[in-house]
C-alpha cells in the first residue's frame, strides 16, 4: 500500500502555504511596531534631532525607520518572535515583547549619540507601551487565525518497553500543536507497524509518526520507510544522535565521511573564549558592583550569616572548585549533610534569597569565578562531585559534559527549565558542546537576558524530587541498566 503522488504533493503544497501564512503573520506584526516607531520618528524624534542637527531629507527619514525595523526583525528572529504556531501564546507574547524593547534600547542609544545628548525618555517609554498593546492584542489574533487554519498534529508514537507516561506527559502540555492519537509497540514487528503507519495516514487518524525510546536497529528501518514515503518523523533522540549532530562532514574519499573530534574546543576557539570572559566578566562586575553591595548589606543585616556561599564544584575533566554565590539559604540549609536541590516554596530559603534567587542576583559573585578561570561565561552549569557520582551510577554519559569548561548559564538553561530532568539537560548540554562557536556564545549571551525574566528559569524542582532525579526513577534504571531514551 502506498501513499499517492497527489496526495504528497498535497502535503508539500500545504506545508509551504503554512510557512507562507506563518510569515505573513509574523511579517504584519513587525510592520504594525515599525509603523508606530515611524509615526513617533516622524512627529517626535526628528523634530527634537532637527535643534541640533537640522532638517532631515526623505532618504534619511527612511533610513532611520529601516535600521529599526532591521534590528526589530532581527532579535524578533533570535528571542523567538518570529515562531507562531510554535511557541505557546504567552511565551511568543513575552518573547516579541522582549524584542521590541531591546530594539528600543538600541535604538534609543543610536538617537542619544546622534543628539550628542541623553534622549528623552518619556515618549520612547509611550512608543514601548503602546508596541506592547499592539503586540499582545495582534498576536492573541493571529493565533487564533493560525490554529483554527492549522489544527495540531495528530501523531502516531512508536514505543518500546519503557511506559510511554513521560513522553506523552510532554506533548500534554502542547495540545494546540501536537496530539498522540495511536500508538504503537515496535515490538510487534517492521511489517506491523509499517502497515499501521500507512493504514492510520490513509483514514486521517495520523499525519505524523514520533519515534520514542525503540533501539537504533528497530528505528532505522522506520526512518527510511517514512522517508521513502514523505511521511513526517519527530525523533527523541539517543545521546549518540546529539554527539553526531555537531560532527564535522569530510569529502576524503568518494563517500560522505563524518568526524567527531577527541577534543571539543579548537586552541584558537579557547582563546577567544577565554578573552571574552574576561572582557565581559571586567565589565559586569564593574556595573553591577552597587546591586552586590546592596545585598550583601541586606544578607548581613537578615541574620548576621556570612554573605557569601562557597561550595565545590565541578568543571572541565571534572577538576573541583569553589564556586560562589550569595548565600540565599539559612546557615543550617544542609545541616544533615545530604546534597539536595531546592525545591518549590523551600523553606530554607530567606525572605531575601527569595527575591535575589528570582533575580538572578546570588549568582553575580560567579563573576570571580569567571576571573579565577573555574567557569566560563556559556557552559553546562557546575554540579556538586556528589550529585555528579548520582548520575554516574544510572547515566555513565553525564561525564561528557565535563568536556569544557563549566558556564554561568548553557544551553540547558536557555532551553530548558530549572526542573528540566537531566538526562534532557545533558543532552542540551551536549548539543552546545558539539556545536560550539564563538557565535553560539554571543547568542546564548543575548538569549540569557531573556530567560532571566522567564518564570520557569527560577523555579524549583517538585518536591518529591531529589537532586532533580526521581529516587523511584533511579532505581528503576539502575535495575534496567543503560541509557534512559525516553
Amino acid at each position: 500500500m502506498n501513499i499517492d503522488t497527489m496526495e504528497k504533493r498535497k502535503q508539500q503544497k500545504r506545508e509551504s502555504f503554512k510557512r507562507l501564512i506563518n510569515l505573513g503573520l509574523t511579517a504584519i506584526c513587525i510592520g504594525l511596531e515599525v509603523g508606530l516607531f515611524a509615526y513617533y520618528w516622524m512627529f517626535h524624534f526628528r523634530l527634537v534631532l532637527a535643534e541640533t542637527m537640522g532638517k532631515f531629507w526623505f532618504k534619511r527619514n527612511l533610513l532611520e525607520v529601516a535600521i529599526y525595523g532591521v534590528v526589530l526583525f532581527l532579535l524578533s528572529t533570535m528571542y523567538g518572535g518570529m515562531r507562531l504556531g510554535y511557541l505557546k501564546n504567552v511565551e511568543l507574547i513575552f518573547s516579541q515583547i522582549f524584542a521590541t524593547l531591546m530594539a528600543n534600547v538600541f535604538i534609543y542609544g543610536e538617537i542619544s549619540v546622534m543628539a550628542s545628548r541623553l534622549f528623552v525618555p518619556h515618549v520612547f517609554l509611550l512608543m514601548s507601551i503602546a508596541q506592547t498593546m499592539v503586540v499582545i492584542i495582534y498576536i492573541n489574533i493571529a493565533n487564533w487565525i493560525y490554529r483554527r487554519i492549522f489544527p495540531p498534529r495528530k501523531l502516531l508514537l512508536i514505543h518500546g518497553d519503557r511506559p510511554t507516561e513521560r513522553t506523552r506527559s510532554k506533548f500534554e502540555t502542547r495540545k494546540d500543536k501536537y496530539i498522540i492519537t495511536r500508538a504503537v509497540h515496535a515490538g510487534k514487528g517492521f511489517q506491523a507497524v509499517s502497515d499501521m503507519i500507512l493504514d492510520t495516514y490513509a483514514r486521517g487518524e495520523c499525519n505524523a509518526v514520533l519515534i520514542g525510546d525503540i533501539s537504533v536497529q528497530e528505528r532505522t528501518p522506520l526512518i527510511k520507510f517514512c522517508y521513502g514515503h514523505s511521511i513526517r518523523v519527530y525523533l527523541l533522540p539517543k545521546i549518540t544522535d546529539v554527539i553526531l549532530m555537531g560532527a564535522e562532514e569530510l569529502h576524503v574519499f568518494d563517500s560522505p565521511m563524518l568526524l567527531t573530534r577527541e577534543y571539543s574546543l579548537s586552541v584558537e576557539q579557547r582563546f577567544i573564549k577565554r578573552a571574552i570572559d574576561i572582557v565581559c566578566a571586567l565589565i559586569l562586575l564593574v556595573l553591577a558592583s552597587p546591586f552586590m553591595l546592596v545585598t550583601a548589606i541586606l544578607i548581613k543585616l537578615y541574620d548576621g550569616g556570612p554573605v557569601l556561599y562557597r561550595q565545590v564544584r565541578c568543571t572541565l575533566n571534572q577538576r573541583e572548585f569553589y564556586i560562589l554565590k550569595f548565600r540565599s539559604m539559612r546557615t543550617d540549609a544542609e545541616k544533615d549533610g545530604v546534597a539536595r536541590l531546592a525545591s518549590k516554596k523551600d523553606s530554607r530559603i530567606t525572605p531575601v534569597g527569595k527575591v535575589i534567587r528570582k533575580c538572578r542576583i546570588d549568582e553575580l559573585p560567579q563573576l570571580v569565578n569567571i576571573l579565577k578561570g573555574d567557569m566560563s561565561f556559556i557552559g553546562p552549569r557546575p554540579e556538586r562531585p556528589e550529585i555528579i557520582a548520582q548520575y554516574l551510577e544510572v547515566m555513565p554519559e553525564f561525564a561528557y559534559r565535563m568536556k569544557v569548561k563549566a558556564g554561568l548559564a548553557g544551553f540547558a538553561q536557555v532551553y530548558g527549565k530549572y526542573n528540566t530532568t537531566p538526562y534532557d539537560k545533558l543532552k542540551l548540554d551536549l548539543t552546545y558542546i558539539e556545536n560550539y562557536s564563538v557565535l553560539l556564545d554571543v547568542k546564548l549571551m543575548l538569549l540569557t537576558l531573556k530567560i532571566l525574566f522567564w518564570p520557569d528559569s527560577t523555579e524549583g524542582i517538585e518536591g518529591e524530587q531529589i537532586t532533580a532525579l526521581r529516587e523511584e526513577r533511579k532505581k528503576k534504571q539502575m535495575e534496567q541498566g543503560g541509557e534512559d531514551e525516553e
